[in-house]
């Protein structure tokens, strides 16, 4: 049984390829999109829990993607991804509704330990 759908959004494949890898075997569903716009459409077509999405992507950033699934599916809980870290953002972030903020380059620990934390806030 799957704890949770996942849907990485990130321009880069290693991002991509690396959250996969350390959420499939703790039990988390994972897909994938390059960017903001293939990932709202997935949205669109299925339900997920949790969406990680990189800040600073082509075309529609993070920022953008939180504001869209906050506004059309609330139920979503977001972790922004951000190689560009500034407390700025951050708090941006959070008080769009995103759920937590991880720095590139994460590990893979880091990475399960704040998705866990999601799942376990929307159980409340």
């Amino acid at each position: 049984m799957t704890k949770g759908k996942v849907l990485v959004i990130d321009d880069e494949d290693i991002v991509r390829t690396s959250c996969s890898r350390a959420l499939t075997p703790e039990g988390y569903e994972v897909k994938m999109a390059r960017n903001g716009f293939d990932g709202l459409r997935m949205i669109e077509e299925e339900e997920f829990d949790l969406v990680l999405t990189d800040l600073k992507m082509p075309d529609m950033d993070g920022i953008e993607v939180l504001g869209k699934i906050k506004e059309e599916w609330p139920g979503i809980e977001v972790i922004i991804i951000t190689g560009y870290q500034t407390v700025d953002t951050a708090v941006k972030a959070i008080k769009l509704g995103a759920f937590d903020y991880i720095e590139k380059p994460f590990t893979p620990d880091a990475l399960v330990s704040a998705v866990r934390n999601a799942f376990e806030q929307k159980k409340r």
